[in-house]
């Protein structure tokens, strides 16, 4: 499974890639507006020390729109990938894209339906919210569990990326389900990390040691 940071964070980005475990990276215009840096500037930033897939999502809605910032930002590297949202003018955008060769991540889904379509459509990425899902009492992984047996079903080639995680749990059924990619905050990754066990036994360890020590003297 790939490894995505949900952040526009950079000193969050070089943290976590410093581990060896991050491929990739997706931000939306609500993590960008947070940084309060310019779109471009960040972006280029992450690519800096990425070097793998990072979504950058479109603000139009309408169909023109949706082309002309995908365009653009497409241009401005090759490990870009465009995000639009799950709608009628987003399908109509990624069917064109796609022809185009411009890399997409379709985001906003959240029914086998929509990913179905997207797929079909020539979408490189889709994206369903599992959160929020749970948080309407729905269950989110059930939505993953679909997905993958349709796109195996017919050999699609667009990756399931599991987004909107909310815990580590999710990861780990994310990965026992076979889905291609887990995008997830930075806190999602200390808590796959740490484990009081493991801390406990390094204290341990280390008294042990100093004892060790002291005898030696």
């Amino acid at each position: 499974m790939k490894f995505f940071l949900d952040t526009a964070n950079i000193e969050d980005i070089k943290k976590y890639a410093a581990w060896g475990i991050v491929d990739g990276v997706t931000t939306n215009p609500s993590l960008i507006a947070k940084e309060g840096v310019d779109l471009k500037t960040r972006i280029m930033e992450i690519t800096e020390v990425v070097d793998g897939p990072i979504s950058t999502e479109v603000l139009a809605t309408d169909l023109d729109g949706m082309l002309t910032e995908a365009r653009e930002y497409a241009a401005w590297h090759k490990n870009i990938y465009i995000k639009l949202p799950t709608t009628e003018n987003g399908l109509k955008a990624l069917s064109i894209l796609s022809k185009e060769g411009i890399k997409t991540n379709m985001t906003l889904v959240f029914n086998p339906g929509q990913a179905l379509l997207v797929a079909k459509a020539g979408a490189n990425l889709v994206s369903p919210f599992i959160g929020r899902l749970d948080d309407i009492s729905e269950d989110g992984m059930n939505l993953i569990q679909e997905i993958v047996q349709i796109y195996e079903n017919y050999n699609f080639d667009t990756e399931v990326l599991v987004a909107s995680v909310r815990h580590p749990r999710h990861v780990i059924d994310s990965a026992r389900i076979g889905a291609d990619v887990c995008t997830m905050p930075g806190a999602i990754l200390e808590k796959l990390l740490h484990h009081p066990l493991t801390d406990q036994g390094v204290e341990k360890f280390l008294a042990d040691w100093e004892k060790v020590k002291d005898l030696q003297k």
